[in-house]
């Protein structure tokens, strides 16, 4: 079992930057690919971005792509999304999640799932 909290969501001005983080626990984070996904309001949750268990291989949505970057730290245990240059449309709950290969989280083959940050953009 892998527990996953997520943190530094909140409210930006369009064209600001966040960080969100997200700390694991439980079974041994460096063996899980991890990813970022979210989910606005009406909306189906979606993928935003992935990176494999040792950090050599990541993966963006093409909505991200440029803007979000993706990273970890294993001896932390800690999953990291740097966003910068935020529009109002990525307004969302973004999950942390954590599956077996990069490649398998694009497809939503995750396995654990945190509860969400809220992030807002405004205008």
């Amino acid at each position: 079992q892998v527990q996953l909290v997520e943190s530094g969501g909140g409210l930006v001005q369009a064209g600001g930057s966040l960080r969100l983080s997200c700390v694991a626990s439980g079974d041994t984070f460096s063996v899980y690919a991890m990813g970022w996904f979210r989910q606005a309001p009406g909306n189906e949750r979606e993928f935003v971005a992935a990176i494999s268990a040792g950090g050599g291989s990541r993966s963006d949505a093409d909505s991200v792509k440029g803007r979000f970057t993706i990273s970890r730290d294993n001896a932390k245990n800690t999953v990291y999304l740097q966003m910068n240059s935020l529009k109002p449309e990525d307004t969302a709950v973004y999950y942390c999640a954590a599956g077996p290969t990069v490649a398998t989280m694009r497809n939503y083959g995750v396995r654990y799932w945190g509860k969400g940050t809220l992030v807002t953009v405004s205008s």
